[in-house]
């Protein structure tokens, strides 16, 4: 039986010079590397696509830019892949081949007799680790996990069977199930393939190496095509679990191949041959016209990547009814679902989308998944729109719901991301036996590699270009050198302390003297915006909006932006019943929370901290605290323990009797969960006294 020797000592050796820093030019090179004229040859086109390729796509306001042209430097960000680097993605690997997960490939070509284990769903953990080392190797070359990925690649595709099918639950006893209407629905062999395309592209954008997306092709066009799809002579597809759509556009993408956005146009939507119930459509959100939508609902995960492959069609079609939907869905998403972190998922059953404005606190799922799916969608719109609404969701979710669902070690992971928590109480995860919030494992373990590959791709999120100039989406210390869509090289270095501090220095420099539009975006938050350009004030910056910025641009030209980093307390619609009366605080993009520990007084319960955010606070930078975070001091009032109260009382008496004043202390939630275990909350009862 192969095992893969792959130890963390092997593999930190090779990397630690490199760590989460690529091997690209860095902010001191010089600008011979930007060739006025850039052209890649045409062998090199793999290595030009970003996170998604829009190069070609005709509706994309916005143009990716590849993960390699952009250095994140030192910095808040660079510390996160640092750890997905060095600890995440080698320590999941460990945990792949422990429970058996490349066993179940092994035994297909007689290299193992452990019998097949996991859900229906569990070939796709092997393949999202492969995306998220694809999306690391775009960074820079790292022999020895590219080594590694390799030999298990070679696995993989040994064991995919002549006729291109490619599955290692379907088979023996289970060979007969494949793709019967049932199965679509439930076994996820098409969600599988899909995360198993999306991995091979991932790779082949890094290495060049086409053996997975070879293999994947062959699924498509050798098994699926022939026998599924519209035409009489086919069996019809439902994709029980939205993933398999966004990866055939970009399979179309990469290989340029009409039939397969054809495909997936036909899956999103629906085939009316499918008998499916009303709770079958709600729940995996597909087998009905996307057009039709008008709310979201049912399995949070599931319609985020529905949506993400509808804008992908969109993107490359157009097509008016799709954006329309996307729309109304949208407004949906901001009016009536989404939670303050950037979350979506209120119920546990179903792991699905409320009612509006059903978004509880303990009982909030907000699975990890479905978060980076928020992020994913709201992407994807902002290159089809270029409108900062879109990247303000992007980045809220990031900081926040997608964040916390690592630890800051690198090696445990949350798969829901609950407001309010209580480790005595039944608010811990389900998915494992311990109960934690935090686990290094799930049986079904989407979101830990899900978590890496979001991490890893990280740099192909900082910007955009377009026909007018580039777009400035995210804030860090970086440097991207990359070129405009008219071939003239372009280098613009970012010196900040965001999300800390609101100061963001960029410098711009094209290879030649042009004139452009840099196009900075003023986040949603901030209230009072300043601009200089080559030290002259610009008016103009708008919040939730992008600030152009057009000139003729020389070298070192400078861009210095300051935004609003006071400390905002924030209210919930009055419809959000667990939020009535409760406050959240966030500064800059970053929302904060109370952790039980923290706190001096110790109250029995997290319910007997009241805020009074009337009354100024302060904000302190603790370096030693949680690996470097801003910590929040709001006065407040503690009020004496509940337990001694009655169960009910009259309206006369106090709502909180016996109240002491006191200091809130706040941490980010990204960081919550990550000391000894404690009691949470992110909306603190309030007062106006």
């Amino acid at each position: 039986m192969t095992t893969h020797s792959f130890s963390r000592r092997t593999f930190l050796a090779t990397v630690a010079s490199a760590a989460a820093a690529p091997a690209l030019a860095r902010a001191g090179d010089a600008l011979a590397t930007l060739a006025p004229s850039a052209q890649t040859s045409a062998t090199e086109d793999w290595k030009d696509a970003g996170v998604i390729d829009l190069s070609k796509s005709p509706y994309a306001k916005l143009k990716t830019v590849p993960i390699r042209a952009v250095v994140i430097e030192e910095g808040f960000w660079s510390k996160r892949r640092r750890t997905n680097v060095e600890s995440s993605i080698p320590s999941m690997h460990d945990e792949l081949i422990a429970h058996g997960r490349m066993n179940n490939f092994l035994r297909l070509i007689g290299k193992s007799s452990a019998p097949q284990v996991g859900p229906v769903y569990s070939d796709s953990d092997i393949y999202k680790w492969t995306e998220a080392v694809g999306f690391c190797l775009q960074s820079g070359d790292q022999p020895a996990l590219r080594e590694t990925t390799k030999a298990m690649i070679d696995e993989v595709v040994a064991s995919q069977e002549p006729g291109g099918y490619l599955n290692t639950y379907f088979v023996g006893d289970r060979k007969p199930l494949r793709m019967l209407y049932p199965t679509q629905e439930t076994g996820h062999e098409l969600y599988c393939m899909g995360h198993m395309l999306q991995a091979s592209i991932a790779y082949y954008r890094a290495t060049g190496d086409s053996e997975l997306l070879d293999a994947g092709i062959r699924f498509i066009d050798d098994f699926l095509l022939p026998s599924y799809g519209p035409a009489p002579n086919q069996k019809g597809i439902v994709a029980g679990h939205p993933e398999i759509e966004m990866a055939l556009i970009e399979l179309y993408r990469t290989t340029g191949n009409r039939r397969y956005l054809d495909l997936a146009g036909y899956i999103l939507h629906g085939d009316p041959r499918i008998p499916l119930r009303s709770q079958q459509i709600v729940y995996m959100f597909c087998g009905i016209p996307f057009t039709s939508r008008t709310r979201l609902e049912g399995h949070a995960v599931r319609a985020m990547y529905a949506c993400c492959g509808a804008t992908d069609y969109y993107l490359e079609t157009g097509d008016a009814a799709y954006w329309q939907t996307l729309n109304r869905l949208w407004n949906d998403l901001t009016q009536h679902q989404i939670y303050v972190t950037g979350g979506v998922g209120a119920r546990e059953a179903g792991e699905a989308f409320g009612d509006p404005y059903e978004l509880p606190n303990a009982r909030a799922y907000g699975e990890s998944c479905a978060a980076i799916g928020n992020m994913m969608w709201n992407w994807r719109m902002l290159a089809a729109s270029g409108e900062a609404r879109f990247a303000d969701v992007v980045e809220r979710a990031l900081y926040n719901g997608i964040n916390s669902g690592m630890s800051l070690d690198g090696t445990t992971y949350c798969y829901r991301n609950p407001l309010a928590f209580d480790p005595t109480g039944d608010s811990a995860d389900r998915h494992t036996p311990e109960g934690k919030i935090r686990n290094p494992w799930y049986d079904t373990t989407c979101c830990p590699p899900n978590l890496e590959r979001t991490f890893a791709s990280l740099p192909g999120y900082f910007y955009s270009t377009s026909s007018e100039g580039v777009y400035v989406h995210l804030y860090d210390n970086s440097t991207m050198s990359w070129r405009l869509l008219d071939g003239n090289g372009l280098r613009i270095q970012q010196r900040t302390n965001y999300p800390w501090e609101g100061d963001v220095k960029l410098t711009v420099t094209p290879a030649s003297p042009a004139e452009f539009t840099v196009f900075v975006r003023i986040p949603g938050w901030s209230a009072r915006n300043a601009v200089k350009v080559n030290g002259n004030s610009l008016a103009g910056a708008q919040p939730g909006e992008y600030l152009a910025i057009r000139r003729r641009w020389s070298t070192n030209d400078t861009i210095d932006l300051s935004f609003d980093m006071s400390v905002q307390p924030l209210r919930a619609n009055p419809a959000v019943n667990d939020d009535r009366g409760r406050i959240a605080f966030q500064r800059g993009p970053i929302v904060f929370c109370m952790e039980k520990l923290d706190q001096p007084d110790q109250a029995g319960n997290m319910s007997e901290y009241i805020a009074r955010p009337g009354v100024a606070g302060s904000s302190v930078f603790k370096a030693e605290l949680l690996q470097g975070v801003m910590v929040l001091d709001q006065p407040g009032m503690v009020s004496a323990p509940t337990v001694n109260r009655g169960l009910y009382f009259p309206v006369t008496e106090s709502e909180h009797p016996d109240q002491t004043p006191t200091t809130l202390k706040l941490i980010p939630y990204y960081a919550w969960a990550n000391r000894a275990p404690s009691s949470m909350q992110v909306w603190v009862p309030y007062t106006n006294v």
